[in-house]
């Protein structure tokens, strides 16, 4: 596809990277002259300096031809003045990021009329995610599927965990509930597993179920505990306004620790629920107060990625059951994520790219079987997808061992009729379904890819 970008800051520059990885045609507009001569050293893009609201601009860059363009400028309104400008010069989709929630739910309602397909909050999505681990601590990241009828987990192996040394073909006869482990990353190697599959501690693992079910298996594993009541969070910016709300809702006491006496008084009038402390969140003096040595989830939320890899650091030496920190820069979370193996790393910018890519490949094949849903598994090394099977092929009403799919390839679950199933060999696919794929390969925007 043809892809414009405006803006080449930190998500842009996420978005840009994935995308080019996917074999597109991407154009990037930026007003810095050195932000796009980095770009163009380093990806196979064309660069051009200018003012993406500027009709001027956005026709010498070729928006009669572009399929998508993703303004992901620092300014809220440069985004959606752009897209409707990219939209009047002949763009066919557009994608606004809008991060001012007064504007954020404005725009949802009015989208369609401003001729944006799709309109990201990076911070309400890495909130959604914060708030669905702190739902299931025993997870590193959570993710749904088909309106949340199947979850897909990750989880770390630990001493004692019951799944150590089980052989996966034995795991229905032992518990009885119908799951599937779908990815195992053991000593940096990412594996689909078979049957005869043997796990071990220390193993990152995928698991996918029915919510029930996953709920189920999660109480005889013994991982079930009482839901999380006291949540301490350092730093007051959107993400934590956005998950101090979804917090109240699922009844858990929220702190949050913000160093800006202004803002404390901002957050006191948005959250009155919330126990708001003005502070410097790395003084001890000031976490001892607010409780960081007995809360049950540590969200560590501040604005500087060292700030967030020091208090992960901090709260694991109190046993906190739950660390959760928002890091930006990927190598620094890549050591956190080997320094705290249990701890689940946030990060905005990765979570809307992968919004962005799903919408990509959606646009790519909206006539077949084409992509609902889309994550990263296991730091980026898999994917999970979700299809619709919209129209008839030779692969359909086949016992899935009789079908011819690639390596590396999983079908993980089928939803029939709104209804959940967990597939064997004699399983089949029909009309309707929704599939949902783990793989360890990527740029699948069609079931159809999956099969030789």
């Amino acid at each position: 596809m043809k892809i414009l970008v405006l803006g080449a800051g930190k998500v842009g520059t996420t978005i840009i990277e994935a995308l080019s990885q996917e074999n597109h045609e991407i154009k990037v507009i930026d007003k810095k002259q050195d932000v796009l001569d980095s770009l163009a050293n380093r990806l196979d893009v064309l660069c051009l300096q200018g003012d993406g609201i500027q009709y001027s601009t956005l026709a010498d860059a070729g928006a009669e031809e572009t399929d998508v363009l993703i303004a992901v400028t620092s300014r809220d309104e440069t985004n959606m003045l752009s897209c409707i400008i990219g939209k009047k010069a002949g763009v066919k989709h557009t994608i606004a990021r809008v991060r001012n929630p007064d504007f954020f739910s404005q725009m949802l309602y009015m989208k369609q009329d401003l001729g944006m397909e799709m309109i990201i909050n990076p911070e309400l999505a890495a909130a959604d995610e914060i708030a669905r681990v702190i739902r299931i601590p025993s997870a590193l990241k959570v993710e749904t599927f088909s309106r949340g009828r199947v979850e897909l987990i990750e989880m770390k192996l630990k001493e004692g965990n019951p799944l150590n040394h089980s052989q996966l073909s034995t795991l229905y006869s032992a518990f009885g509930v119908k799951v599937l482990i779908c990815t195992v990353e053991r000593n940096g190697n990412i594996m689909i597993p078979d049957g005869s599959f043997v796990l071990e501690q220390g193993d990152r693992i995928t698991i996918t179920a029915s919510r029930e079910e996953l709920a189920e298996f999660l109480r005889l594993l013994g991982l079930s505990r009482s839901k999380m009541k006291n949540v301490l969070i350092i730093g007051g910016g959107r993400i934590s306004v956005y998950l101090a709300r979804q917090l109240e809702f699922m009844r858990c006491q929220t702190t949050i620790v913000e160093m800006n006496e202004e803002r404390c008084l901002e957050l006191s009038d948005l959250l009155p629920h919330a126990t708001i402390i003005h502070g410097d969140g790395t003084d001890p003096e000031v976490l001892h107060e607010a409780g960081f040595n007995c809360c049950d989830a540590a969200v560590l939320l501040s604005s500087m990625d060292e700030e967030n890899f020091v208090l992960a650091m901090y709260a694991e030496t109190f046993d906190t059951p739950k660390i959760i920190c928002k890091i930006n820069r990927d190598s620094y979370a890549s050591i956190l994520q080997k320094a705290l193996p249990e701890a689940t790393i946030i990060s905005p910018k990765n979570i809307t790219a992968e919004e962005i890519i799903q919408q990509i490949r959606a646009r790519q094949n909206a006539s077949g079987s084409h992509v609902e849903t889309l994550y990263k598994l296991v730091s980026g090394k898999a994917e999970a997808l979700e299809f619709t099977i919209r129209k008839a092929s030779g692969h359909l009403n086949i016992p899935l061992q009789d079908l011819p799919l690639k390596s590396g390839i999983l079908i993980a679950c089928i939803l029939r009729n709104g209804r959940p199933l967990i597939p064997n060999g004699q399983s089949w696919l029909q009309l309707n379904d929704h599939v949902i794929v783990v793989t360890t390969n990527s740029n699948y925007d069609d079931l159809e890819d999956c099969f030789d």
